[in-house]
């Protein structure tokens, strides 16, 4: 069983929630990656998604694409990611992180070099953007025979086949990208959510962590009561970004401790507060 899989079952009995946070790696500088990853898991984080910066993204809106620009300019890379996870597994053993990104890093690499480098430095899943899974069976049979879950999304507009697609190819978590657009635009409409998750669930037989458009406690409060996880990305590097010199660590953890406490004072089914 995966660490990611792990989690999710020690959360389900305990009638918990994932926080499932991202951060670009090597922003706002390669130094702080790693620091920011631990703020993340002491402020409350499950599960760690590790964005890997790429020049042209297509599903990350204008703050993950400064961030991802900053990083590139300080020479960050898919191998420079990697030692930082490596970095990161000596000192926990526990938390699973993601690596989030766009497949041309992969390519380049090469997909069975990349998936052994992943898995020697403790990555646990893999969410490709463009990676769609009935193009890439290749990438994940090598992701699933070496340990590592890939990871898909799902959006508003996917159809039953794609569920099934989906179901067929992924592990770990469906990741729901909550509005159509790109992160960190649009307002969530819940009622939607809410309507959605259930098919999803039925359908893919997988937690299903919902993305895109949370900005604060009481955003994911209301998502964390219809979903599996919360998935916070913009609003954190927005944190980084905001922070005076020096202040971006204590910044983020802080945040994180807002929404954990958020998400624990949801009211579990049963009716009685985990």
């Amino acid at each position: 069983m995966s660490r990611i899989q792990t989690v999710f079952q020690r959360l389900q009995a305990d009638g918990r929630k994932a926080l499932i946070p991202f951060v670009t790696a090597g922003f706002p500088e390669p130094a702080l990656t790693l620091p920011l990853m631990r703020a993340l898991v002491d402020g409350g984080a499950d599960v760690i998604e590790l964005g890997v910066p790429f020049s042209d993204p297509m599903a990350d809106g204008p703050t993950i694409q400064r961030a991802s620009e900053r990083a590139l300019e300080q020479g960050m890379s898919l191998r420079k990611v990697l030692d930082t996870v490596r970095a990161f597994r000596a000192g926990n053993a526990e938390t699973p992180v993601v690596l989030m990104g766009y497949a041309n890093p992969i390519e380049a690499m090469g997909v069975g070099n990349f998936v052994a480098a992943a898995s020697e430095a403790g990555v646990d899943g893999v969410l490709v953007v463009d990676y769609p899974p009935e193009e890439c069976t290749g990438f994940t049979r090598a992701a699933k025979a070496a340990g590592l879950d890939p990871i898909f999304l799902l959006a508003p507009t996917s159809t039953e086949q794609r569920f099934a697609d989906v179901a067929a190819a992924g592990s770990g978590y469906i990741y729901y990208v909550s509005l159509k657009g790109v992160t960190g635009s649009g307002r969530l409409d819940i009622d939607e959510v809410a309507r959605r998750i259930p098919q999803i669930r039925a359908a893919v037989g997988l937690p299903v962590g919902v993305g895109f458009g949370i900005r604060d406690a009481e955003s994911a409060r209301r998502i964390g009561a219809v979903a599996d996880a919360v998935v916070i990305g913009s609003r954190i590097i927005e944190e980084i970004e905001q922070a005076p010199a020096g202040e971006a660590v204590a910044r983020v953890h802080a945040f994180m401790r807002s929404i954990r406490a958020a998400l624990d004072a949801i009211e579990p089914a049963t009716g009685v507060k985990s």
